[in-house]
């Protein structure tokens, strides 16, 4: 067998590498044959995986993963809504970039979980204030990314653009939009991250249904073994959606390569 070729070859073992080491370490700290008097055996593998097993066949977990998958999609919907606009005209105004920097420095050093009391007094109880906080967590990834691919494009395209008389409004559909793609997929990505972490005490906020909902449902039932279900699947889901984007990024990469 060619070196390369095993080389290829371990190298996309890794993977399985370190998912069975992590295995490994999770039955060690847990096992029941270790511990089988403590609650620690109630997270074990076993007892995790019989768990997910059975939230799967009866269906019980769905429409909390679609509400939850729901709200993070409008959440970004709205962050890039706002974060576009915004990251462009602070990327090509210097007057717009001087005035707000430090401000957006600040806002965006807050942890969106501290906005979550003043949330709840000003939209109440509900889906709004999780929309709102997600939508918080999400926008300044955004914002910074489009700013600094709007300062990344090459200062002749834009000096072309005026000597071809474009206006405004057609150097930023023309020129500045297709050139800051591939800096608004960084930004959403670094969004999802962030949205996905805030989501579960977001959505502690007394909401009825989602991921972060049935986190809480379980601790209060004692159901131990669901609530490490519930973890596996919310890891899961979260590096899907990050691989989602990712491919995505790469397939308009190699495009805008080609061509």
């Amino acid at each position: 067998m060619p070196l390369n070729t095993i080389r290829l070859s371990a190298r996309s073992l890794l993977p399985f590498a370190g998912l069975s080491i992590a295995l490994l370490i999770w039955w060690a700290t847990t096992s029941p044959l270790l511990y089988p008097d403590s609650v620690a055996a109630k997270f074990a593998p076993a007892a995790c995986l019989e768990a997910l097993w059975t939230l799967i066949a009866s269906a019980e977990i769905f429409p909390h993963i679609l509400v939850s998958l729901k709200r993070v999609l409008l959440s970004l919907l709205f962050a890039l809504l706002v974060g576009i606009p915004l990251g462009v005209l602070v990327g090509v105004s210097r007057s717009v970039e001087r005035a707000t920097g430090p401000l957006f420095q600040f806002v965006r050093m807050i942890s969106p979980l501290s906005w979550m009391p003043l949330a709840v007094m000003v939209f109440g109880i509900g889906d709004v204030p999780v929309y709102f906080l997600l939508s918080v967590a999400a926008v300044w990834p955004i914002m910074l990314n489009v700013s600094a691919g709007v300062h990344a494009i090459d200062p002749r395209w834009l000096t072309l653009a005026r000597s071809l008389c474009a206006n405004r409004r057609e150097t930023i559909l023309r020129i500045i939009a297709p050139a800051i793609v591939a800096h608004i997929m960084t930004g959403i990505r670094l969004a999802i991250g962030i949205v996905w972490i805030v989501l579960v005490p977001a959505e502690m906020l007394g909401v009825s249904q989602g991921l972060g909902y049935f986190i809480l449902d379980t601790r209060d039932r004692l159901a131990y073994s669901e609530l490490m279900a519930v973890i596996l699947i919310i890891g899961l889901l979260g590096y899907l959606l990050d691989l989602s984007v990712r491919l995505i990024t790469q397939k308009w990469t190699h495009r805008r390569q080609d061509n």
